[in-house]
């Protein structure tokens, strides 16, 4: 999926929102973990090893509308700032990298007076972005997740989820390619990612 014609149908979708529905803009941060492992090998040398993402903090936003069900529509977008590792070539940094979501997704609420669990399922990219000369790389991918909302007011609520990210990646792959040549041949089918989060939201 390219990333330009997700965002043009995420548009076409916000335009089609009910009128009626409260606005909510929902800034959030947190932790980003579990990281799938990949088998790679280098291309010049056949060697064969691990490659991951390393563990480390994000932060984010979700800007949606309310639906009657009790639940939500909403636009999902997070940025997390790591770097990738691999253990059988070497134990430092190879390069630094950010990984960014973007995904169309909905909750379903189970109120309880102001505390309100929820679930939650999204649809979208995954875009990966190398530091250097390296090329970025875009994926498909889905989320799920689960999490409770706290209403300080009728317009405002903490809230904490965690939530699960399958991006699909096409096994026997090239990866991390430069301007002249790429480094490493990746395989595996699905890349999996965890995230606990806690954030904000501010209804309209």
């Amino acid at each position: 999926m390219k990333l330009r014609s997700f965002i043009c149908a995420l548009s076409l979708s916000a335009v089609a929102l009910p009128a009626s529905a409260e606005i909510y803009v929902s800034p959030f941060g947190g932790y980003s973990f579990g990281t799938s492992e990949f088998d790679i090998s280098e291309v010049s040398t056949d060697e064969t090893g691990k490659l991951k993402i390393s563990e480390s903090e994000h932060y984010g936003v979700m800007i949606g509308t309310t639906t009657k069900d009790p639940g939500n529509i909403y636009f999902l977008y997070s940025t997390q700032a790591t770097d990738v590792r691999s253990g059988a070539f070497s134990d430092e940094i190879f390069n630094e990298l950010d990984v960014d979501y973007f995904h169309l997704g909905g909750s379903l609420y189970f109120p309880n007076g102001k505390f309100k669990p929820y679930v939650t399922a999204t649809v979208g990219a995954t875009h990966l972005r190398p530091s250097g000369n390296y090329s970025s790389e875009t994926r498909f991918s889905m989320g799920f997740g689960g999490g409770a909302a706290f209403e300080i007011t009728p317009q405002v609520a903490l809230f904490a989820d965690v939530r699960g990210y399958a991006t699909f990646i096409n096994s026997d792959n090239t990866f991390l390619c430069g301007p002249n040549e790429c480094l490493w041949h990746i395989s595996g089918d699905v890349m999996w990612q965890g995230q606990a989060n806690v954030g904000l939201e501010v209804r309209f």
